[in-house]
């Protein structure tokens, strides 16, 4: 059995303020079907981001909230490459809930949640090889951790979608960052990235661990080019990126709120 659910597009007209609110705004509303084991829970049960730090690690790691089912093991990412592309991939979700976010890490705003037990359809991954979130085929697109979903195949064989392809929801409340700088020290190969700050109302935090901005490297790391998606609230973060690497690093910065992100500021890459 389907059932209705229906997506608001926001549509706001501002008249008259001078700082921006959460209050809700006018909206078309498109009706859709979606599958009736979807699960769409209330805000407050949303899963916690982590606290922002200064300096972040050298090695590229995700922060999980779901659970995994008892019989679970969360697999580890595939190592196969130059596999054939697929336009998607048939999957099931292992977590008792698993969250569907608007970027690829834990980090990006939530979308809503899948419960354990349903299948969903795979249809893109990012272009780095190191990172198992994937695209989930939806209404409005989203991306789920690989490590909580069992698939039938390789999801490096799924074509890339990101950044190229899929993008991030544009907020009309908040403008860009720009980079102020980017520094690399010689020799343990540290960069410090800092751009102009742009405040968030505490109104417009998605919940209170949200971190407002994203920064999404592309960085060397053994010979291999990662993606790395970090965040913090801080106007600067430090990162390593080793010499090495056939392709160029690179990266940017998203402001990010509740309603959607400001950007990118593209980082001027230090030599």
């Amino acid at each position: 059995m389907r059932q209705k659910s229906f997506f608001l597009i926001p549509f706001v007209l501002t008249l008259f303020a001078c700082t921006l609110t959460s209050t809700p705004i006018p909206t078309l509303i498109i009706e859709t079907d979606i599958p009736a084991n979807t699960s769409f829970p209330p805000a407050t049960d949303t899963p916690l981001m982590s606290t922002a730090t200064q300096t972040v690690s050298v090695t590229a790691t995700e922060t999980l909230a779901e659970t995994p089912s008892a019989s679970e093991t969360a697999s580890p990412f595939p190592s196969n490459t130059g596999l054939p592309t697929v336009e998607s991939l048939e999957a099931r979700v292992t977590a008792d809930r698993l969250s569907c976010r608007y970027g690829p890490g834990p980090e990006y705003l939530y979308l809503f949640a899948f419960r354990g037990g349903t299948p969903i359809k795979l249809i893109g991954r990012v272009d780095a090889e190191n990172w198992n979130w994937v695209l989930v085929e939806n209404q409005v697109p989203c991306w789920v951790s690989a490590n909580f979903i069992e698939v039938q195949g390789d999801i490096l064989s799924l074509p890339i979608m990101y950044p190229d392809i899929a993008k991030l929801p544009i907020t009309p409340y908040y403008p860009p960052s720009e980079v102020l700088s980017a520094q690399r020290k010689p020799f343990t190969n540290e960069v410090t990235v800092s751009w102009v700050e742009v405040p968030v109302s505490l109104g417009d935090y998605e919940d209170d661990s949200m971190q407002t901005y994203i920064i999404e490297v592309w960085r060397c790391q053994a010979g291999e080019l990662i993606f790395d998606p970090l965040a913090t609230r801080l106007a600067f973060i430090s990162f390593v990126d080793e010499p090495g690497c056939t392709d160029p690093s690179h990266g940017r910065v998203w402001v990010q709120e509740k309603h959607g992100y400001a950007g990118p500021a593209e980082i001027p890459w230090p030599e």
